[in-house]
């Protein structure tokens, strides 16, 4: 489950990106904040060094952004600090930070952020803010990467190095993200630009598997008042930044049932069976590529003894698509399937005279 990243090459052309688009974000169609020393357009002059904005409702594009001096110097030390930014890559991925044990990563970056000048905290789950000032505090910009890998206590984190290749679990999901969280945030600082929406730079806990996004989903609660938009630096690609969510609900379905001897209660309703049979429906369930649409059986598991009937089976699952609707009508039909397998196995077991007036039947729930 090695996942290899290449750098630094690809990492100077997302960075100056994902910097542009925080850029673009912070200042807003509203303001154009960033620090200035010689105005062109504008009808005030201030002083030197000092924020300014337009008037109201004007439009800052890319290009008005790259031609400023400052955000030109943010994205000439990103391209020459590539190395620097893929040693503190290698930094935190050998940082162990499994499922629901983050601490030790969280720690790191908060030393890491406090040391940029950001004014840094951590939340009761463990989530790291590292917020940045801007000229107002009514308008939040979320930049957040999530600080869990998917690997296990014990996983070998060790980063190996082949010209131009890093490999090792977790390198870019998600040590990617958080190297590039600190080298935007830095690169900020070295160009001394000062935004007008204020920034929150976030690590935070609980994105992978079972965590269900709670860190994320507790700082968009917290700063929802004030939000104006999220920047997620997370996975592999180097090519393109994504632009549109991505809904997704995870499942856990059990059935039990009344167990039994593996020789003397044969033919009885078996959990594990019913399960099998209600997966195997549900796979013939045509699913859309537009919207595109995923279902994933990440876990199954049930039974104690090869030689008893299993009185209880679950399976764990993650559904997503790019419309919210497909998924209720994907976790519709899996449901449906799912009940079809119970009965198909409930009827089974009537045939073979399993199935009495009093038998405990087998039950879904989820």
């Amino acid at each position: 489950m090695t996942r290899a990243a290449q750098y630094p090459k690809l990492s100077r052309r997302i960075l100056r990106s994902l910097c542009l688009l925080a850029l673009l974000l912070a200042v807003s169609v509203f303001s154009f904040a960033i620090a200035m020393p010689k105005p062109t357009s504008f009808t005030t002059t201030p002083a030197k060094g000092t924020p300014i904005a337009p008037p109201a409702k004007s439009t800052t594009s890319v290009n008005d952004l790259v031609r400023d001096a400052h955000v030109k110097h943010s994205l000439d030390w990103l391209a020459k600090n590539a190395n620097w930014i893929t040693d503190e890559q290698a930094r935190i991925t050998e940082i162990p930070a499994p499922p629901f044990d983050e601490a030790q990563r969280a720690a790191y970056m908060k030393k890491t952020l406090a040391g940029l000048g950001l004014r840094v905290h951590t939340d009761e789950l463990g989530n790291v803010i590292g917020e940045r000032p801007g000229i107002s505090n009514d308008e939040i910009v979320i930049i957040a990467a999530h600080l869990d890998t998917v690997f296990p206590a014990g996983t070998d984190v060790h980063v190996r190095r082949a010209n131009q290749i890093l490999s090792a679990p977790g390198i870019s999901d998600n040590g990617t993200g958080l190297a590039s969280l600190v080298g935007i945030a830095r690169a900020l600082n070295e160009a001394r630009i000062k935004t007008h929406r204020t920034l929150i730079f976030a690590a935070d806990v609980g994105e992978e598997g079972e965590g269900n996004l709670r860190g994320i989903r507790k700082i968009v609660e917290d700063y929802k008042p004030r939000l104006a938009a999220v920047i997620a630096l997370d996975g592999a690609s180097t090519d393109y930044v994504v632009t549109q969510a991505l809904a997704s609900r995870r499942l856990e379905i059990t059935i039990t049932g009344p167990g039994g001897h593996s020789w003397t209660d044969f033919g009885a309703p078996n959990a594990i069976n019913a399960l099998s049979r209600g997966i195997a429906r549900f796979l013939k369930f045509e699913i859309p590529t537009n919207p595109r649409t995923t279902f994933n059986f990440g876990e199954i598991e049930g039974g104690g003894s090869v030689n008893a009937i299993p009185s209880r089976a679950a399976v764990k699952v993650d559904i997503r698509s790019e419309q919210e609707r497909e998924i209720a009508r994907v976790e519709s039909a899996m449901r449906d399937a799912i009940r079809a397998g119970i009965q198909e196995e409930m009827d089974s077991a009537r045939s073979r005279g399993m199935l009495l007036p009093d038998s405990v039947p087998l039950e879904m729930n989820a």
